[in-house]
């Protein structure tokens, strides 16, 4: 992951909402951001922000359970969340690949994708610090 770093510090789920619009602008196919955080830090809703942004109006889920969700804005977006992903034939047999090239793809959990993910992806780490969010964007200026 290479390029500018940004920092911005979070307060509210409104302010992770307009950071995902943001980003949003700066969507294109082939784009992979990965988002890593602890559970509840706001992986989901900064991701619900870009689809915003994207012009997506439905409800907006963590894919947690179904593990891929696909959004047809434009470009289209893949959201993963790859937590409950245990090995490597479980990460092959999702078919995230499939998405890298064709579509924005939001990745949460990331560590789990390993090599997979393109050396250009734009990482984005989310933490708890004194009831706020510290949310650190390499790779995009925003």
């Amino acid at each position: 992951m290479q390029g500018k770093t940004h920092a911005v510090r979070i307060d509210t789920e409104q302010q992770m909402i307009e950071l995902g619009e943001r980003l949003a602008q700066h969507a294109k196919r082939g784009m992979v951001v990965a988002l890593a955080g602890p559970l509840g830090v706001g992986k989901t809703t900064l991701a619900r922000g870009v689809l915003r942004g994207l012009g997506w109006t439905d409800e907006v889920r963590s894919p947690t359970f179904n593990l891929i969700h696909e959004y047809a804005t434009e470009p289209p977006v893949c959201h993963a969340d790859l937590y409950r992903i245990r090995n490597p034939q479980e990460l092959a047999d999702l078919g995230l690949d499939d998405y890298l090239e064709s579509h924005l793809c939001l990745i949460e959990w990331p560590e789990v994708a390993g090599e997979l993910l393109p050396s250009d992806a734009v990482a984005i780490s989310l933490e708890f610090v004194d009831g706020a969010r510290d949310v650190r964007i390499e790779g995009l200026s925003l």
